[in-house]
């Protein structure tokens, strides 16, 4: 046979097959984003991306939501939380020229006074007492809002413009649980025999959260006197409320506001919302601040979520962009496409978002339902637009530009894999970005410090987790003998010294989330944790004043015959403030609101020659019995710029008295101990009217009180058994609805642990399938895989929990105003908390590595 002839002839060049045509260089952007949207959503491409934007603004808007509903429903309701338009409240009455100026605008108005006392069932009853919060109005009360009574107990109360009629009186339902009376029967106060007759289901003005936590009684003010109850040193707070049109209010508060300037009316002041329901206002706002902190936590989280995932994404998508640039589509068209990609990506995840986080806030509103105390008006959509913005915001500084560097993908990467790799995004680009997205944290936190220290904090940590990863490995491979070392350890440190880059991104990403992790950790067991266990478990729980001095010794005497040892015993007088080194009190000078309150008002001073135990002196010295000299509290010293030597002068029944700083006191307002802002260090004041004050911890004996009263009736006995109840059942809401939404920073802080491991994926299937081709056995590269997990995550918790230490520092410190105490244990549980979760995220997230054939593998490396 002839070897010419069995040769194969070329075929005809028609024969070939026909060469692809370039791609046109006019192709629309839109269709080729579309169709590589849809691509991607169906590979599961986009599934980190579109979880970690979802989280964070789910987060953020929930917060938002709640804040949004919480700041209408306070503006709506303000009106109705004074009862009236305005108020001019004062402990003494107020001068005739106040009424008749409202009357002379037409403006509606009532009077009604309020003090605490003690009521007492009928003897035929059991005769307990209780300390109450007695109202006595006029006819026309409430000007705003509506009054709820009820005829039974559990009666959801209906509207009603009456108010108790002489000779009856209206009380909280709990009053009669306390006292064991029924309606229809008898309550004492003072003198009065009084029937109850309805009970109070709905108070418009009596505030929420901490204020009136003392069962009401609200009888008419022509019953009032028959009490006997308003003495000269009573402690009544006097109302005027007005109200009409919105001009004659403004006229009208306008001139109050000068009249007690021009007059130095004392103690008299406008209310508004603000200033005169502030404890509602200050629950609510720590709740915030707390929720708020969680969010941004979450949000911090997510952003690093987001810039990892959106590098992998890049990495996985260079070959397909060098083939489009070998086909001919253009830079532009590429960037273009791939812009609006990740537009459509962060809007689809950023209603994802807003749509749980509308459902989340929903959470914190049951949560909070008792602290809160009315229903929320719908929110408005500011929430909605900031979650938009916040997650394009997201989406676009964190994730667009490392996905951008693959419209600048070489052709020449199709024949040659090594070039064309992502880098690192320029500096301007990353700083644009973080800038835009830390101004749009700071606008939800509310709190500048807040904000300021949780981004800045992040950032700083960020910087030095990568500083204090590099430097470990470089110092890597020093410690570890290569020539002693088993072979696993010596692997592990091969892998991670080989892609420096990649252990410092994993590390840091790592750290970062176990800081946030341990930083909530931190402030729910030590600043929350703390804040409800502030009162001690023998903390005094009964309050009595009014002790006269001829009662003294036998008071005392009936509280040691009744087991009560160590018991808080201080004389009491009042006195109003009115010179500041020889120069008269100026409230406007004052800076604060809390220190022109605190100087409106008398204080109540003592004296004793011991320095109070549980007041630490913080500045001078105490000297007992040092005449012309006074202990001042150090808050109270820093609200009215208070020193050192400074000389105050007091007007202590109608006589001035003159005395010299000699000490500062840190006050623990929280102990429930005796505590005074002013306390003169001598044993006697014999120019003074006095009474006495005694706090104790009551003994569980039957009747303790109802017999107190009946041997003393002119003392009133501060039962705070049930207040420190309502005060730990408000605080354990607001921990709550904290928890709630740490589930959130939870979850973004495991997507950021999964973001950060599958960084490298690829890189090490390659590098496994080759070292299993070489011959190496899949349990050895299983510890090698394990050693190198754990390394990595020993060390990004170690640094978490310093780093969570610092800030929880500053925090405290600066944010919440706690005692901090530093948890030594933080860092050591950090390190094992991430190894162990770097561990579990590794098996999740690469088990699959070590189970692909190796040739499949090889195969897909090299095409």
């Amino acid at each position: 046979m002839n070897a010419h002839a069995a040769a194969p002839k070329p075929e005809p060049a028609s024969a070939l097959p026909p060469p692809i045509p370039p791609a046109p260089r006019s192709a629309s952007f839109w269709g080729i984003g579309w169709r590589a949207l849809r691509r991607d959503a169906r590979a599961g491409e986009l599934h980190l991306l579109l979880l970690a934007v979802a989280l964070a603004v789910a987060a953020l808007t929930a917060v938002g939501f709640f804040a949004d509903r919480l700041q209408q429903g306070l503006q709506r309701d303000a009106r109705h939380l004074l009862g009236g338009d305005a108020v001019v409240r004062s402990d003494r009455p107020l001068p005739p020229a106040f009424v008749q100026q409202a009357q002379a605008l037409e403006l509606e108005l009532t009077q009604h006074l309020g003090f605490p006392t003690m009521a007492r069932a009928d003897d035929a009853q059991g005769g307990t007492v209780r300390l109450v919060a007695l109202k006595a109005v006029q006819d026309n009360y409430p000007l705003r809002g509506q009054l709820l009574v009820g005829t039974a107990l559990g009666d959801p109360g209906q509207a009603t413009t009456e108010v108790p009629r002489p000779g009856t009186v209206w009380v909280d339902p709990a009053l009669l649980a306390a006292l064991g009376v029924q309606l229809g029967q008898a309550l004492w106060l003072g003198d009065s025999r009084l029937t109850i007759e309805r009970l109070i289901v709905l108070e418009p003005d009596r505030g929420g959260g901490f204020a009136s936590l003392q069962p009401r009684v609200l009888l008419h003010q022509d019953d009032l006197a028959a009490t006997g109850l308003v003495q000269p040193a009573s402690r009544i707070s006097y109302r005027l409320v007005v109200a009409g049109q919105d001009a004659a209010v403004q006229q009208y508060v306008a001139w109050a506001a000068a009249e007690i300037e021009r007059s130095g009316l004392r103690g008299a002041q406008l209310e508004s919302f603000e200033t005169g329901r502030p404890e509602l206002q200050q629950t609510l706002q720590r709740a915030e601040q707390f929720l708020s902190l969680v969010a941004l936590l979450a949000a911090l989280l997510c952003a690093v979520a987001v810039s990892i995932a959106a590098r992998v994404y890049a990495t996985r998508h260079l070959d397909d962009c060098a083939m489009l640039r070998v086909l001919g589509l253009s830079q532009a068209t590429m960037a273009r496409a791939y812009a609006l990609s990740f537009v459509l990506v962060g809007l689809l995840a950023s209603l994802i978002g807003v749509l749980l986080g509308y459902l989340v806030h929903h959470g914190f509103v049951l949560l909070l339902a008792e602290l809160l105390r009315a229903d929320l008006p719908a929110p408005s959509g500011w929430p909605v637009l900031f979650g938009l913005g916040v997650g394009l915001t997201l989406m676009l500084a964190f994730g667009l530009p490392p996905v951008l560097q693959l419209a600048r993908v070489p052709p020449l990467r199709v024949i040659r894999r090594e070039v064309g790799g992502i880098k690192p995004a320029s500096l301007g680009v990353l700083v644009l970005g973080a800038l835009g997205f830390a101004a749009l944290l700071l606008a939800v936190s509310h709190d500048l410090s807040m904000g300021l220290i949780a981004v800045g904090g992040f950032a700083a940590a960020a910087a030095l987790f990568a500083l204090g990863s590099y430097a470990a490995v470089r110092l890597l491979r020093r410690f570890v003998n290569e020539a002693t070392a088993p072979t696993w350890l010596r692997l592990a440190t091969r892998q991670i010294a080989a892609r420096p880059a990649y252990a410092v991104l994993q590390i840091t990403a790592l750290a970062i989330g176990l800081l946030a992790l341990l930083l909530l950790v931190l402030l729910r067991t030590d600043l929350i944790s703390s804040w409800q266990q502030a009162t001690p478990a023998d903390a005094p729980n009964r309050f009595v004043i009014n002790i006269q001095p001829d009662q003294a010794d036998a008071f005392q005497g009936n509280l040691r015959a009744q087991g009560v040892e160590g018991f808080d015993w201080y004389p009491m007088f009042r006195g109003r403030l009115v010179a500041i080194n020889d120069r008269p009190v100026d409230v406007d000078a004052i800076p604060t609101d809390r220190g022109r309150r605190l100087v409106e008002r008398e204080f109540n001073l003592s004296h004793s020659a011991l320095a109070p135990t549980h007041n630490a002196i913080v500045a001078g010295r105490w000297q007992p019995e040092e005449a012309g000299s006074i202990s001042v509290e150090d808050g109270l010293a820093e609200e009215l710029g208070l020193q050192l030597g400074d000389r105050l002068t007091f007007e202590i029944a109608g006589a001035p008295v003159q005395a010299r700083i000699s000490s500062l006191r840190e006050v623990d307002w929280s102990s429930m101990r005796a505590n005074f802002f002013v306390l003169f260090p001598v044993s006697q004041l014999p120019e003074v009217p006095v009474t006495y004050l005694s706090a104790f911890r009551a003994p569980a004996t039957a009747g303790f009180d109802a017999d107190l009263v009946r041997a003393y009736p002119n003392v009133t006995v501060i039962d705070l058994s049930s207040t420190l109840a309502q005060l730990q059942q408000v605080l354990t809401q607001v921990t709550r609805a904290v928890e709630f939404l740490f589930s959130f920073t939870l979850a973004a802080g495991l997507v950021v642990l999964f973001a950060a491991i599958g960084a490298t994926r690829g890189e090490r299937e390659r590098e496994y399938a080759i070292l299993r081709a070489l011959g190496a056995q899949t349990h050895l590269l299983r510890r090698v895989q394990r050693a190198e997990l754990a390394g990595v995550g020993l060390l990004a918790g170690l640094m978490a929990g310093l780093a969570a230490l610092a800030t929880n520092w500053a925090l405290a410190r600066w944010v919440f105003g706690f005692d901090w105490t530093p948890a030594l244990w933080v860092p050591l549980a950090g390190a094992v908390a991430g190894a162990l979760l770097a561990l579990a995220a590794g098996w999740a997230g690469l088990r699959s590595v070590l189970r692909t054939p190796v040739v499949q593998t090889l195969r897909q490396a090299a095409q």
